[in-house]
Order: structure tokens, then C-alpha cells, then sequence
């Protein structure tokens, strides 16, 4: 009889942790990448030139991003795993960014505490968006102070279809990522998303100007990433060239 209770209340505080788990998880759940997978898919962001000595943070599921390789020319990388602004926890987010130092201040703050508060799951993807409006607002997370840049070279990345969609797609898009705090397309006559011309991407504290590389160096840059986009191809469908949606 004493093992029929014992077993009966295992049972009961399983199902209560189950329960209490359920009700604060939202979303997928985020699962790694291979270490070495990652590193370079990281690095793929940025030009070859800045690879060596720039900074690499790995995304780990349970703790958020955390320093893989020591940086000594002031760039970091990572490959972001959710973009608050859409509302929206999948799992099949992969976007390999290179900051300068004073991106590393600002944008990439934000990317890695979006990342620690998702793996809290205390907050829906409404809410996380509202916590980091409210940051913004109050100056806890702040504009960048100087004019710079972002990379986003790498050959392949997922992200959203379009402005306010949820449907994540894959594609060969690398570009460049200038700081562009509170500008507006009219302000410089902003070409249409994903285009030949500068374009605003996020407008607000934090917002960016876009310039997608030209067609022959995209060429080159997917030419020059074979043994990369193998991997990648390998560990997930969604990081296959062949899936590419330009």
C-alpha cells in the first residue's frame, strides 16, 4: 500500500510540473546548433577580413548567448534566433549578424536579452515586444550614439516573408546594415523592401538603412560558402540553397 502512495504521488507531482511548465513556455521551443556549425555560420556574417579577430557568441538553449571566441577589433557575431518585433516564437529563425562595437552596445544587447527573457518563459511574444518598447522608451536600451554599420553577409539566413508576417522563409539576401535611429523612408526616398535601393528596415530607436550586395558578388559570396551551406543543409531543410526564395 505505502508503494501504491508513493507512486500515486510521483505521479501527481509530475503532472504538477507539467502543468507549470506548460503554462509558462510559449511558443517552440529554440534547440542548438553544432558548436563548430555555429562558429562559422557566425562568422559568415561578417567580410573575411574582420572574421579573425571579431567576437562569436553561441545561442545555448538553456542560458541564452554565451562567448565562444574572444574578439580583438571591437565586431561581434551571432546568429539571432528571434526578432521580437513579429510576435512570434518559432524555431526556425537563423540569422547570422556582425556588429561593430557600437552595434555590439546597442542592437545586440537587445537580441541577447530578447534570447534570455524567451528561455525564461515568463512572457508572451506580445509581451516581450511591449517590455522592449517600454526599454527603449525609458532609455534602459538606447540608440547607437555614432553612425556604423552591420554585416549580413553570410550566404543563407531565414527570416520573414515581408512587413508584419509571420511566415518564416529561406533565402540568399547578404547586406549591408547602416544604424538609421528614427529615420524614415522619406527621409532619403527609401526604395521598396529587398530591392536595389536603400531601404529602411525596423523604423524607430533602432531602426537600420539597408543595401542588399550586388547579384555577382552574391554569386561569389555562395560560390566561395559550398563546404558551409553543406553543413547547414545537413543540420536543418530550412539552410538548404536549393530552398532559396529570392
Amino acid at each position: 500500500m505505502k508503494n501504491v502512495l508513493v507512486r500515486r504521488f510521483a505521479v501527481v507531482v509530475v503532472c504538477l510540473l507539467g502543468s507549470v511548465g506548460s503554462a509558462t513556455a510559449y511558443g517552440d521551443a529554440l534547440t542548438g546548433m553544432p558548436r563548430e556549425l555555429e562558429i562559422k555560420y557566425a562568422l559568415s556574417a561578417l567580410p573575411p577580413h574582420l572574421r579573425a579577430g571579431a567576437g562569436v557568441y553561441l545561442f545555448d538553449p538553456a542560458k541564452g548567448y554565451v562567448a565562444a571566441q574572444k574578439g580583438t577589433n571591437g565586431f561581434s557575431c551571432f546568429v539571432a534566433r528571434t526578432e521580437y518585433s513579429r510576435e512570434h516564437f518559432g524555431n526556425n529563425v537563423f540569422v547570422p549578424v556582425g556588429y561593430d562595437s557600437e552595434g555590439s552596445k546597442s542592437y545586440m544587447r537587445v537580441y541577447f536579452d530578447v534570447a534570455r527573457l524567451r528561455i525564461e518563459g515568463k512572457l508572451r511574444p506580445e509581451e516581450l515586444k511591449q517590455l522592449v518598447q517600454k526599454r527603449l522608451a525609458d532609455g534602459t536600451y538606447k540608440s547607437p550614439a555614432r553612425p556604423g554599420a552591420a554585416y549580413m553577409v553570410a550566404p543563407i539566413m531565414t527570416g520573414y516573408a515581408g512587413p508584419g508576417s509571420k511566415e518564416v522563409i529561406t533565402m540568399s539576401m547578404p547586406h549591408l546594415m547602416f544604424y538609421a535611429p528614427n529615420m524614415t523612408p522619406a527621409d532619403f526616398g527609401s526604395g521598396p523592401p529587398r530591392g536595389t535601393y536603400p531601404y529602411i528596415l525596423d523604423p524607430g530607436p533602432l531602426g537600420y538603412m539597408i543595401v542588399n550586395i550586388g547579384q555577382a558578388e552574391k554569386a561569389n559570396i555562395v560560390k566561395e560558402s559550398q563546404t558551409l551551406l553543406n553543413e547547414l543543409c545537413a543540420f536543418r531543410a530550412e539552410l538548404c540553397i536549393s530552398l532559396t526564395q529570392h
